[in-house]
């Protein structure tokens, strides 16, 4: 999730209570301010990291979002293209600005924006994955494959942008939507927690860190104060556009209940696990680079990921992560494979299995979702799982419809990128494109196992 989620009515009620503003954290201006940092960060991404049109991106991300039609006319955003900065106020005031640093996508000024360190480390990384597709467009081979896709793109899934389809380590289809190509850089939102559930478990196996205090935070059960929703008030919203220190927040909310006893959706805790990968590399967003695209991007040949990072310098691992279709399907290979490629282990033994565990009585295992029976109630309110999804897929997921599907049964990885407002971000469409394309590579007599 990010910040930007409900925008609309955040501004809407802000809008309707502005009467009654106060100094309080809960006042209509703290809602308005929050709501302003949203949209100038995801707008800043969307132009600088993804190439976007900065009005398209407006009018898809940001207009359709519940309430927003009451009062577009009161907000109001800025590109700057020399200075590389979005700026945003509603109703004339609660102004905000995000700032692009190469390499590092966009920060928000909350007081200083830390100059930018090198994305890269300085002597080239050769990938140890196997490329999983030429340079084209590697088109549908059968009618029914095809058939699939075309499903995925239909109106009523809003807005795919993306598909990519690979089965035993190769892409056999994928599809881009006229505005994004298999270069764009695209906002991952929440499959985020994904990749920083990778960052932990190669630190683990090399010794660096030990994920057993971790794991708490990676399966949602920290027991820190209750998750509220994305309200404009809520603990993830307030440490997203107001927090320069990003995890001293997260581990400054109250302790209620014992870790590993209670699961609760939480932001937060992924940003505590961040500052954990940062502090065992060096201590520092260098160093955090250096790492990540040494020992697991790099590798992997995920050459378009963006780390976005607080002022502190931890990378914001629970949502603002960038990168290609195909850079999310090498990191959904690599837990096919259980945490190996290449004849080489990137993962300790079993990370994927722990990954794909359940945890508590939730459709949750560790930086993934499952698609498993599960008795508690979902706090964001859409079902757990993907209905029509073999048993045994897990999911990274990410607001407004973004996907990154693991099916170790048959052999399958598939990448969808979207902007759906509806809850769940299509859960069905999901489920129906993962059975649509085992359906679909069975006719083709492909030995799906």
């Amino acid at each position: 999730m990010t910040f930007s989620f409900r925008l609309g009515w955040l501004l809407a009620g802000g809008a309707a209570i502005g009467a009654l503003a106060g100094c309080t954290t809960l006042s209509p201006g703290h809602g308005l301010k929050v709501a302003t940092s949203g949209v100038s960060q995801a707008l800043c991404s969307a132009v600088f990291v993804s190439g976007r049109d900065v009005d398209q991106a407006y009018r898809e991300e940001m207009r359709p979002q519940g309430g927003m039609w009451l009062l577009d006319w009161g907000l109001h955003y800025e590109l700057d293209r020399p200075r590389r900065q979005v700026r945003a106020t509603a109703f004339g005031g609660f102004p905000s600005r995000a700032v692009y640093r190469d390499g590092m996508g966009c920060l928000l000024d909350n007081g200083r924006i830390p100059p930018a360190v090198p994305a890269r480390v300085e002597a080239p990384v050769t990938p140890v994955l196997p490329e999983i597709a030429g340079p084209g467009l590697v088109t549908p081979s059968s009618p029914k494959l095809q058939a699939a896709l075309d499903a995925a793109f239909d109106p009523s899934w809003q807005a795919t942008k993306a598909v990519v389809v690979l089965h035993r380590g190769r892409v056999v289809a994928e599809r881009y939507a006229p505005d994004l190509t298999m270069h764009t850089a695209w906002h991952a939102h929440s499959i985020s927690k994904s990749a920083t559930h990778a960052l932990v478990g190669v630190l683990a196996l090399q010794g660096r860190l030990d994920p057993r205090p971790l794991d708490p935070l990676l399966r949602m059960t920290e027991g820190k104060a209750r998750f509220r929703g994305y309200n404009g008030f809520d603990d993830a919203t307030r440490m997203w556009s107001l927090e320069p220190d990003m995890a001293a927040y997260a581990e400054s909310r109250p302790q209620e209940v014992p870790p590993g006893t209670r699961w609760d959706y939480s932001d937060p805790g992924y940003m505590r696990a961040s500052k954990a990968i940062r502090d065992a590399v060096g201590g520092t967003a260098a160093d955090v680079q250096r790492f990540a695209h040494a020992e697991l991007f790099g590798r992997l040949g995920m050459r378009s990921v963006v780390m976005e990072f607080d002022a502190a310098g931890t990378p914001v691992g629970a949502s603002h992560f960038y990168g290609t279709a195909r850079d999310w399907a090498k990191l959904g290979l690599l837990y096919l494979n259980d945490g190996e490629v290449g004849g080489e282990r990137l993962l300790p033994l079993n990370w994927a299995r722990q990954a794909a565990t359940q945890t508590l009585d939730t459709g949750y295992g560790a930086g993934f979702w499952l698609n498993v029976p599960a008795t508690s109630r979902h706090p964001l309110g859409f079902p757990w799982g993907l209905p029509g999804a073999p048993a045994d897929a897990y999911f990274g997921y990410g607001y407004l419809g973004q996907y990154l599907i693991v099916v170790p049964s048959q052999q399958l990885v598939i990448v969808r990128f979207g902007l759906t407002h509806e809850a769940g971000g299509g859960r069905v469409q999901a489920g129906r494109l993962v059975a649509d394309v085992i359906e679909a590579l069975a006719q083709q007599n492909v030995v799906v196992r």
